[in-house]
Protein backbone atom coordinates (compact mmCIF):
# COMPACT_ATOMS: atom_id res chain seq x y z
CA UNK A 1 0.00 0.00 0.00
CA UNK A 2 1.07 3.53 -0.90
CA UNK A 3 0.60 6.49 1.68
CA UNK A 4 0.22 9.65 0.85
CA UNK A 5 2.28 12.53 2.13
CA UNK A 6 0.34 16.08 1.64
CA UNK A 7 2.75 18.79 3.21
CA UNK A 8 6.05 19.69 2.99
CA UNK A 9 6.19 19.69 7.04
CA UNK A 10 6.29 16.17 7.26
CA UNK A 11 9.26 14.64 8.98
CA UNK A 12 10.09 11.80 6.49
CA UNK A 13 10.48 15.33 3.97
CA UNK A 14 12.17 17.39 6.34
CA UNK A 15 14.60 14.23 6.40
CA UNK A 16 14.88 13.68 3.07
CA UNK A 17 15.45 17.34 2.64
CA UNK A 18 18.01 17.49 5.16
CA UNK A 19 20.41 14.79 3.34
CA UNK A 20 21.20 17.17 0.57
CA UNK A 21 24.43 18.25 3.69
CA UNK A 22 27.27 15.62 4.38
CA UNK A 23 26.95 16.26 8.36
CA UNK A 24 23.09 15.21 8.15
CA UNK A 25 23.87 12.06 6.30
CA UNK A 26 26.77 10.97 8.47
CA UNK A 27 24.40 12.05 11.02
CA UNK A 28 21.39 9.99 9.91
CA UNK A 29 23.79 7.53 8.25
CA UNK A 30 21.40 7.39 5.36
CA UNK A 31 21.63 8.81 1.76
CA UNK A 32 19.69 9.21 -1.17
CA UNK A 33 19.14 7.45 -5.05
CA UNK A 34 16.89 9.47 -7.26
CA UNK A 35 15.90 8.42 -10.50
CA UNK A 36 14.51 5.02 -12.29
CA UNK A 37 17.46 3.60 -13.22
CA UNK A 38 19.57 4.01 -10.13
CA UNK A 39 16.39 2.81 -8.05
CA UNK A 40 15.97 0.15 -10.13
CA UNK A 41 19.51 -1.44 -9.36
CA UNK A 42 19.11 -0.34 -5.71
CA UNK A 43 15.80 -2.36 -5.59
CA UNK A 44 17.85 -5.29 -7.22
CA UNK A 45 20.96 -4.84 -4.85
CA UNK A 46 20.77 -6.34 -0.75
CA UNK A 47 21.37 -2.62 0.73
CA UNK A 48 18.75 -1.55 3.23
CA UNK A 49 16.18 0.94 1.84
CA UNK A 50 14.73 3.16 4.64
CA UNK A 51 11.42 4.16 2.42
CA UNK A 52 11.03 5.61 -0.84
CA UNK A 53 9.06 9.13 -1.71
CA UNK A 54 7.17 8.67 -5.46
CA UNK A 55 5.16 11.15 -7.66
CA UNK A 56 2.23 10.20 -9.67
CA UNK A 57 4.74 10.83 -13.05
CA UNK A 58 6.52 7.25 -11.74
CA UNK A 59 3.30 5.63 -11.47
CA UNK A 60 1.87 6.39 -14.66
CA UNK A 61 4.02 4.73 -16.67
CA UNK A 62 5.13 0.88 -16.52
CA UNK A 63 8.69 0.65 -15.86
CA UNK A 64 7.49 3.13 -12.70
CA UNK A 65 4.84 0.22 -11.50
CA UNK A 66 7.96 -2.60 -12.24
CA UNK A 67 9.55 -0.80 -9.84
CA UNK A 68 6.92 0.07 -7.15
CA UNK A 69 6.43 -3.74 -7.31
CA UNK A 70 10.38 -4.44 -6.81
CA UNK A 71 10.04 -2.57 -3.52
CA UNK A 72 6.94 -3.56 -2.31
CA UNK A 73 8.50 -7.32 -2.19
CA UNK A 74 10.87 -6.08 -0.09
CA UNK A 75 8.60 -4.25 1.95
CA UNK A 76 9.69 -0.83 1.44
CA UNK A 77 7.61 2.06 2.80
CA UNK A 78 6.58 4.08 -0.35
CA UNK A 79 4.77 7.32 0.02
CA UNK A 80 3.31 9.70 -2.84
CA UNK A 81 3.97 13.60 -2.86
CA UNK A 82 3.12 16.03 -5.04
CA UNK A 83 5.45 17.34 -7.73
CA UNK A 84 5.82 20.33 -5.00
CA UNK A 85 6.67 18.23 -2.80
CA UNK A 86 9.31 16.40 -4.40
CA UNK A 87 10.97 19.08 -6.06
CA UNK A 88 11.84 20.26 -1.99
CA UNK A 89 13.90 16.88 -1.52
CA UNK A 90 15.16 16.11 -5.84
CA UNK A 91 18.48 17.08 -6.31
CA UNK A 92 17.93 16.75 -10.15
CA UNK A 93 16.71 20.15 -12.54
CA UNK A 94 14.33 17.19 -14.17
CA UNK A 95 13.18 14.88 -11.67
CA UNK A 96 12.08 11.53 -12.52
CA UNK A 97 9.80 11.09 -9.94
CA UNK A 98 11.75 8.56 -7.59
CA UNK A 99 13.90 8.83 -4.69
CA UNK A 100 15.02 5.78 -2.14
CA UNK A 101 16.13 6.99 1.44
CA UNK A 102 18.62 4.16 1.93
CA UNK A 103 20.97 3.23 4.79
CA UNK A 104 24.98 4.23 4.29
CA UNK A 105 27.31 1.37 4.51
CA UNK A 106 30.11 1.43 7.15
CA UNK A 107 32.01 -1.46 6.13
CA UNK A 108 35.92 -2.42 7.68
CA UNK A 109 39.10 -2.98 5.17
CA UNK A 110 38.34 -6.78 4.87
CA UNK A 111 41.20 -10.16 5.00
CA UNK A 112 41.94 -10.49 1.47
CA UNK A 113 41.02 -13.87 0.36
CA UNK A 114 43.08 -14.01 -3.20
CA UNK A 115 46.85 -13.12 -4.40
CA UNK A 116 45.67 -11.50 -7.24
CA UNK A 117 43.13 -8.84 -5.58
CA UNK A 118 42.74 -5.28 -7.00
CA UNK A 119 41.97 -2.38 -5.06
CA UNK A 120 41.62 1.40 -6.12
CA UNK A 121 42.05 3.69 -3.71
CA UNK A 122 41.42 7.70 -3.80
CA UNK A 123 43.40 9.81 -1.99
CA UNK A 124 41.80 13.22 -1.93
CA UNK A 125 39.63 13.38 -4.84
CA UNK A 126 37.21 16.05 -4.29
CA UNK A 127 35.23 16.05 -7.70
CA UNK A 128 32.21 14.14 -7.38
CA UNK A 129 31.99 13.29 -11.28
CA UNK A 130 35.47 12.01 -10.93
CA UNK A 131 34.81 9.49 -8.07
CA UNK A 132 31.41 8.18 -9.15
CA UNK A 133 33.83 7.33 -12.49
CA UNK A 134 36.36 5.59 -10.63
CA UNK A 135 33.86 3.72 -8.73
CA UNK A 136 31.71 2.56 -12.01
CA UNK A 137 35.26 1.83 -13.70
CA UNK A 138 36.16 -0.32 -10.92
CA UNK A 139 32.85 -2.34 -11.19
CA UNK A 140 33.73 -2.95 -14.73
CA UNK A 141 36.94 -4.15 -14.36
CA UNK A 142 35.97 -6.77 -11.79
CA UNK A 143 37.65 -4.68 -9.10
CA UNK A 144 37.70 -6.26 -4.76
CA UNK A 145 36.97 -2.29 -3.75
CA UNK A 146 37.52 1.09 -4.20
CA UNK A 147 39.35 2.84 -0.82
CA UNK A 148 38.60 6.65 -0.13
CA UNK A 149 41.31 8.16 2.21
CA UNK A 150 39.72 10.96 4.57
CA UNK A 151 40.06 14.12 2.27
CA UNK A 152 38.40 12.62 -0.37
CA UNK A 153 34.92 13.44 -1.17
CA UNK A 154 31.92 11.96 0.52
CA UNK A 155 30.99 8.70 -1.55
CA UNK A 156 27.26 9.16 -0.39
CA UNK A 157 26.69 12.72 -2.17
CA UNK A 158 23.83 12.79 -4.29
CA UNK A 159 26.20 13.98 -7.50
CA UNK A 160 28.70 10.75 -6.36
CA UNK A 161 25.60 8.16 -6.13
CA UNK A 162 24.44 9.57 -9.42
CA UNK A 163 27.69 9.32 -11.43
CA UNK A 164 28.24 5.44 -10.46
CA UNK A 165 25.54 5.04 -12.32
CA UNK A 166 24.85 1.81 -9.67
CA UNK A 167 28.13 0.71 -9.51
CA UNK A 168 28.06 1.56 -5.45
CA UNK A 169 25.95 -1.35 -5.30
CA UNK A 170 28.20 -3.80 -6.65
CA UNK A 171 31.62 -2.81 -5.57
CA UNK A 172 32.34 -2.62 -1.98
CA UNK A 173 33.54 0.92 -1.32
CA UNK A 174 35.75 1.77 1.80
CA UNK A 175 35.47 5.17 2.85
CA UNK A 176 36.89 7.46 5.64
CA UNK A 177 39.95 5.03 5.67
CA UNK A 178 43.43 6.57 7.03
CA UNK A 179 47.01 6.39 5.45
CA UNK A 180 48.29 4.47 7.76
CA UNK A 181 44.90 2.04 7.69
CA UNK A 182 45.40 1.51 3.87
CA UNK A 183 49.43 1.17 4.84
CA UNK A 184 48.74 -1.74 7.45
CA UNK A 185 46.02 -3.25 4.40
CA UNK A 186 48.12 -3.32 1.77
CA UNK A 187 51.39 -5.18 4.02
CA UNK A 188 48.86 -7.20 5.44
CA UNK A 189 47.81 -8.51 2.67
CA UNK A 190 50.79 -8.20 0.70
CA UNK A 191 49.31 -5.87 -1.72
CA UNK A 192 52.17 -4.19 -3.88
CA UNK A 193 50.99 0.08 -3.34
CA UNK A 194 51.29 1.84 -6.91
CA UNK A 195 50.75 5.51 -6.97
CA UNK A 196 49.86 7.19 -10.13
CA UNK A 197 52.47 9.84 -9.81
CA UNK A 198 55.44 11.85 -12.84
CA UNK A 199 58.16 11.13 -10.96
CA UNK A 200 61.93 10.08 -11.89
CA UNK A 201 61.29 7.17 -10.45
CA UNK A 202 58.10 5.91 -12.31
CA UNK A 203 57.41 3.48 -14.85
CA UNK A 204 54.96 3.42 -17.90
CA UNK A 205 51.81 1.88 -16.10
CA UNK A 206 52.17 -0.77 -18.93
CA UNK A 207 55.47 -1.67 -17.85
CA UNK A 208 54.08 -2.70 -14.16
CA UNK A 209 53.11 -6.09 -13.36
CA UNK A 210 49.60 -5.89 -13.02
CA UNK A 211 48.85 -9.62 -12.62
CA UNK A 212 49.60 -9.88 -8.72
CA UNK A 213 47.67 -8.42 -5.85
CA UNK A 214 47.53 -4.83 -6.38
CA UNK A 215 46.40 -1.10 -4.60
CA UNK A 216 46.36 1.67 -7.41
CA UNK A 217 46.18 4.90 -6.01
CA UNK A 218 44.65 8.02 -7.65
CA UNK A 219 45.75 11.22 -6.42
CA UNK A 220 43.67 14.61 -5.77
CA UNK A 221 43.00 16.69 -8.88
CA UNK A 222 45.30 19.96 -8.44
CA UNK A 223 48.20 18.30 -6.24
CA UNK A 224 47.98 14.53 -7.25
CA UNK A 225 48.72 11.68 -4.57
CA UNK A 226 50.19 13.30 -1.27
CA UNK A 227 53.72 13.10 0.09
CA UNK A 228 53.01 10.33 3.11
CA UNK A 229 51.84 7.72 0.26
CA UNK A 230 54.23 8.87 -2.38
CA UNK A 231 57.43 8.38 0.20
CA UNK A 232 56.22 4.66 0.10
CA UNK A 233 54.65 3.38 -2.99
CA UNK A 234 55.64 2.79 -6.28
CA UNK A 235 55.05 5.05 -9.03
CA UNK A 236 53.41 4.91 -12.28
CA UNK A 237 52.92 7.04 -14.80
CA UNK A 238 50.25 7.27 -18.48
CA UNK A 239 52.95 8.21 -20.87
CA UNK A 240 51.83 11.83 -23.07
CA UNK A 241 53.05 12.66 -26.15
CA UNK A 242 50.21 15.71 -27.14
CA UNK A 243 50.53 19.60 -25.45
CA UNK A 244 48.27 18.50 -22.40
CA UNK A 245 49.90 18.88 -19.32
CA UNK A 246 47.70 15.94 -17.89
CA UNK A 247 44.80 13.66 -17.68
CA UNK A 248 41.64 13.83 -16.20
CA UNK A 249 41.68 11.36 -12.76
CA UNK A 250 38.57 10.05 -13.81
CA UNK A 251 40.03 8.69 -17.26
CA UNK A 252 43.64 8.20 -15.90
CA UNK A 253 41.60 5.23 -13.63
CA UNK A 254 40.35 3.83 -16.47
CA UNK A 255 43.71 3.63 -18.56
CA UNK A 256 45.55 2.04 -15.68
CA UNK A 257 42.47 0.14 -14.85
CA UNK A 258 42.36 -1.18 -17.90
CA UNK A 259 45.74 -1.98 -18.31
CA UNK A 260 45.25 -4.46 -15.64
CA UNK A 261 42.51 -6.11 -17.75
CA UNK A 262 44.70 -6.61 -20.65
CA UNK A 263 47.60 -7.98 -18.02
CA UNK A 264 45.23 -10.33 -16.39
CA UNK A 265 42.93 -11.00 -19.36
CA UNK A 266 44.34 -10.78 -22.27
CA UNK A 267 48.28 -11.08 -22.36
Amino acid sequence: MIEHIDSPANKKIKLAAALKQRKQREKAGLFVAEGIRLCEMAAESDWSISFGLLTKQLTGQKRGQDLIQKLQARNCSLYEVTEQIFAKVANTDTPQGIILVMESQKQSLPQVEKTDALYVVMDGVQDPGNAGTIIRTADAVGADGVILLKDSVDVYADKVVRSTMGSIFHVPVYSGVTVADLLAFVQKNKLQLLATALNETAKPHFQQDFTKGTAVVLGNEGHGVSADLLAVAGKTYIPMFGQAESLNVGMSASIVLYEVVRQRKFS
